[in-house]
């Protein structure tokens, strides 16, 4: 298999956290581009968005809920309970964390943009997802598995290493004592440690 990816993108490190845990790791080739400019992702995902995965069949696979389930499929199961709560819960986590990241996503480029082309409004709906989701896994942080042993958790994960990443003088982690806690067990699991994100 093939991973497009970048290391700035929370997305694509989930898929490389997932496949980390499920030991896949060594299954899958990485790729990294620039998802502005190349034209072989372009050729591959109309969307020309990372991640993106190609299957040892040469299908395409892209978005990183459909390319997570898929590796845990190959790896016959692990991050993905049985229908049921356990299940419901696990995905709703990984809803809340892929809000928040693409929120903080979009309002650190809106950060960087002139002035006169912000705009305050949507900048501020941004910032409100982030601090209602994160309030949100506060409330539950003591369900959330330290050993990120389901999908729910490598999300999370994923969500708030990449705050750190964009914002590390903000401080989310306050008023947020729980969820902090999990973190600083969770964020130094190897597949963490392994897939920290950089500037390219």
């Amino acid at each position: 298999m093939k991973l497009f990816y970048a290391p700035t993108s929370p997305f694509a490190r989930k898929v490389r956290v997932t496949a980390h845990e499920l030991q896949l790791g060594d299954r899958i080739d990485l790729v990294l581009v620039n998802p502005w400019s190349d034209a072989e992702l372009r050729s591959l995902n109309p969307l020309a968005k990372v991640p993106t995965l190609v299957r040892d069949d040469g299908q395409v696979l892209f978005e990183s809920a459909l390319i997570c389930e898929y590796l845990d499929h190959v790896a016959a199961g692990g991050l993905y309970p049985a229908p049921g709560e356990a299940r419901w819960s696990a995905l709703l986590r990984q809803g809340i964390a892929d809000g928040i990241s693409a929120a903080a996503g979009r309002l650190f480029a809106d950060e960087h943009r002139p002035d006169n082309e912000r705009s305050g409004s949507v900048m501020q709906r941004q910032a409100a997802a982030i601090e209602a989701g994160l309030d949100r896994l506060e409330r539950d942080a003591d369900t959330l598995s330290r050993e990120l042993a389901d999908i729910g958790a490598v999300s999370v994960a994923c969500a708030l290493g990449y705050l750190d990443f964009r914002w590390p003088d903000r401080a989310w982690r306050d008023g947020r004592i729980e969820l902090a806690r999990w973190f600083d067990v969770a964020g130094q699991r190897r597949s963490m440690v392994g897939t920290q994100h950089h500037l390219p």
